[in-house]
């Protein structure tokens, strides 16, 4: 790429002026400068998602404090639905489950056809870049939605002590993006009265610098002089199976789906250059969570009580956690006026066969955190050829475990 580069100039210059020969040479030094700097940078960027399940007790006090409220002693309905309780008290010791994904990465793959105006294939290329999703999931399925089974019904909220999502990730062990969010408590009502909740946010931190925008192993830093209308959403949805009396089975039922949009200007930015938002007490929520889930069914699971007599029960609820960050943004005019330059950078670029033969990996580990009363569910994304013993013992994880425990594939960023 650098000998293409540097017989244009010669070729280029030769009937130019020797001010605009150095000029020329200077901007396309700076260019290549910069795409081998961005693609040395992504080749050692090494993401390191941690996304939280908060339990509490506090929630099942507040449901029986709305219980007395409303002159009710228990909750007995719609005892057909059944909920999964499969082992609760499984994993709540410590221990790791894991998973390994390779993924298969092509950025610029089928972009540089032949037969287009080069504009449109600037703009389509630019626009798939502008765009990026990350999914996290729990390992297996989380079964302790309750504390404790009930006697009463698949659908009795005593004993509730899920309280809400969360979701930190790290690059060198600098915050980039956080956010946790909590059960609403103002509207506790709504468990008693609908068998729902709703969540709000209470901190959410965004480093637009630091994130997957763009798309391209091309540019490898975020700029508002380039891009405009950054978006972040933030998915988060409960999956849950259970079996009822008729052991009739509910399998992987979608029981609630949240969403948060936060648009992110360039002025809501500190002096570090995030966006920091902390809720404040009796203050109206800047940002605000919209949706809504069931809490989970509990699974049927009859017992002989010590005269041998049958007894109905249900457990503790079975349930699953998928996160997903979206982001997107738009074009400036600046830098779409700029396009010629742009693409004749890329050209470039993409002649360099390393450029698109790269192969990314995420390991995902689940465990119980005891002194946080949290799930913790760490998902680590590096290119292949740096996981390694030293990146598995940063999750602490067996060697033999981690990698004997490959599956499946997908296709993601760079």
């Amino acid at each position: 790429m650098k000998t293409t580069i540097f017989y244009f100039i010669a070729a280029f210059s030769a009937t130019l002026s020797l001010r605009v020969q150095l000029k020329i040479s200077a901007i396309t030094l700076a260019i290549l400068f910069a795409f081998s700097a961005g693609l040395t940078a992504q080749k050692n960027k090494v993401s390191r998602y941690e996304t939280f399940v908060y339990t509490t007790n506090k929630i099942d006090v507040l449901i029986q404090n709305e219980h007395k409220k409303q002159g009710e002693n228990s909750r007995g309905f719609m005892s057909d639905l059944g909920g999964a309780f499969l082992n609760a008290g499984k994993g709540v010791a410590g221990g790791y489950v894991t998973s390994i994904l390779d993924i298969g990465v092509n950025t610029v793959a089928g972009l540089f056809t032949q037969g287009a105006n080069n504009k449109l294939k600037w703009e389509a290329v630019v626009k798939a870049e502008n765009m990026y999703q990350e999914t996290l999931t729990t390992v297996e399925a989380i079964n302790n939605f309750y504390s404790r089974p009930s006697f009463d019904s698949p659908m009795d909220p005593a004993g509730m002590n899920f309280n809400g999502i969360g979701c930190l990730r790290t690059i060198e062990g600098d915050t980039t993006f956080y956010i946790s969010c909590h059960i609403d408590e103002s509207k506790i009502s709504r468990i008693i009265n609908h068998s729902k909740f709703e969540l709000e946010v209470d901190t959410l931190i965004i480093d637009p610098y630091k994130g997957d925008l763009p798309n391209s192993d091309f540019n490898s830093e975020f700029s508002f002089d380039q891009r405009n209308n950054l978006q972040i959403v933030v998915e988060m949805r409960l999956i849950s199976s259970w079996i009822n009396a008729l052991t009739q089975l509910q399998n992987n039922q979608e029981l609630g789906h949240f969403t948060l949009s936060v648009p992110v200007k360039q002025t809501d930015l500190d002096g570090s250059g995030k966006l920091r938002y902390v809720k404040t007490a009796n203050v109206p929520a800047k940002y605000k969570i919209t949706g809504e889930s069931f809490i989970i069914p509990r699974s049927y699971m009859g017992y002989r009580d010590a005269e041998n007599n049958y007894k109905d029960s249900w457990g503790t609820g079975d349930y699953k956690v998928e996160l997903s960050i979206k982001e997107s943004c738009g074009v400036t005019d600046a830098y779409r006026k700029n396009w010629k330059a742009d693409w004749k950078a890329r050209q470039d670029a993409e002649s360099d066969e390393n450029f698109m033969q790269r192969t990314w990996k995420t390991i995902t580990s689940q465990r119980w955190d005891e002194l946080g009363k949290q799930w913790v569910i760490t998902t680590l994304k590096a290119p292949a050829d740096m996981i390694n013993n030293d990146l598995l013992k940063e999750l602490d994880l067996p060697v033999a475990t981690a990698t004997q425990a490959k599956a499946g594939g997908g296709a993601g960023k760079k």
